[in-house]
């Protein structure tokens, strides 16, 4: 059975269930199970679960109208009334795997247009970037500030080295013509951005710039490109979506 491994990538050790030896007497060992049931049941905190929060912790940070819509302030939720194509789908990227997801975005369109005759009015397509994806939502000069693809081991395929700008607003950085996020948005792609993501990164990144990590998270916020919605966390975007009738695509 492979090995479990932690969020650092390690190998965490198995955890097997602990099993009575084989000459253990059977009678014996029913009898401790027996003396250790009774103890639970002498000791009420032992047997009382905490019980979970109904409200997630993110909720707290904006209030929350009466229809559980989110008001206007740290989050909108309005971005899920755009969804309004007949046919709908969300692109999960959780890595910028080259661009490979924002030319999965472009064949989705061009496909239904070339064998079905739908324009992009009949079609939304979304792409939630989160995880390691989230650079994908920066400028070019927060790229070259924050040494982004130099940190990440991103690449530029236009020079071959480290990305010292954000390849996925260019034309000649994506794998595929017209995949390039501006394109995409002309044809009314929408795009989610994962603030934890975002807070982890612009943290993990912030020594790179000389800066704090709370003056990182500062400038990554106010400077995502525009047209770019920064959602709570990016598996929220994931539900909320599909919920609207978007299914759903592994964008890598």
């Amino acid at each position: 059975m492979p090995r479990a491994r932690d969020r650092t990538g390690a190998s965490a050790p198995d955890s097997p269930v602990p099993m009575p030896h084989a000459k253990t007497d059977r009678r014996a060992f029913i009898g401790r199970l027996a003396g250790v049931s009774a103890a639970l049941a002498m000791t009420p905190a032992l047997t009382t679960l905490p019980r979970a929060p109904t409200t997630p912790a993110w909720a707290s940070l904006t209030p929350v109208s009466r229809r559980g819509r989110l008001e206007p302030g740290p989050w909108s939720d309005a971005w899920l009334d755009k969804l309004t194509g007949k046919h709908k789908q969300f692109f999960d990227t959780l890595d910028p795997n080259d661009g490979f997801a924002l030319a999965f975005t472009l064949h989705f369109l061009n496909l239904y247009h070339e064998a079905y005759g739908l324009g992009d009015h009949d079609l939304t397509a979304v792409i939630g970037l989160r995880h390691f994806a989230l650079p994908m939502a920066l400028p070019d000069a927060l790229w070259n500030r924050y040494r982004i693809g130099e940190s990440m081991q991103i690449k530029d395929p236009a020079t071959g080295g480290p990305a010292t700008r954000n390849p996925f607003l260019h034309a000649d950085g994506v794998p595929v013509a017209g995949a390039d996020i501006p394109s995409l948005m002309k044809r009314n792609v929408l795009f989610t951005a994962c603030n934890v993501a975002l807070t982890t990164l612009s943290g993990n990144l912030a020594k790179n710039a000389g800066v704090s990590k709370d003056a990182a998270k500062e400038e990554w916020t106010a400077m995502l490109v525009p047209g770019m919605v920064l959602v709570p966390v990016g598996v929220l975007a994931v539900n909320l979506a599909q919920e609207r009738g978007c299914t759903y695509c592994y964008g890598g």
